[in-house]
């Protein structure tokens, strides 16, 4: 049996990664409203270290791009903007990233977006082997090895997270 068998349905980045002939896990999960990585590692039983955010931001002149970031830590915008070479980096509102993204926020994928945009991934996320990140669609996670990232993806890496613990 294929694994195209028991896939769900495809969407923009599993059908971007086909194409890429890139193999990639699938791990459906159940939705939480506002759950995010945190939920998502936990029914899958997977480290929440290891999940990546997309996050979708823009820099000061509203140029969008993305950010991948542990689902245990948060992005330190200030040095983002300073790695990056730009004034400053904010998030984008949820219609300003979906616009960008072509993804529903809480199922965005950094890959096969609507618009190109530079992806930015914190470096010690290319420490695993297998780095887990959203498939394009709410409850749905898919697994890639990490240097599909920098690779295929052409993900710069940075410096910017911050613990959650404050």
């Amino acid at each position: 049996m294929s694994k195209t068998a028991k896939h769900t349905s495809e969407t923009p980045a599993t059908h971007w990664l086909r194409q890429q002939k890139i193999p990639f896990g699938e791990f459906p999960y159940d939705y939480v409203d506002h759950g995010g990585a945190k939920e998502a590692a936990h029914q899958l039983g997977v480290p929440l270290h290891q999940v990546a955010k997309t996050l979708i931001m823009e820099d000061e002149r509203g140029q969008p791009l993305v950010v991948l970031m542990h689902g245990d830590r948060e992005v330190s915008t200030k040095n983002l903007a300073r790695q990056t070479g730009v004034k400053k980096v904010s998030p984008c509102t949820p219609e300003n990233a979906q616009r960008n993204s072509g993804y529903q926020v809480g199922g965005t994928s950094p890959f096969g977006t609507r618009k190109r945009m530079p992806v930015w991934v914190e470096s010690t996320l290319l420490d695993f082997d297998i780095v887990y990140l959203n498939g394009g669609r709410r409850g749905y996670l898919i697994s890639v090895a990490a240097d599909v990232l920098t690779g295929a993806l052409g993900a710069r890496p940075v410096q910017v997270a911050l613990d959650h613990e404050h």
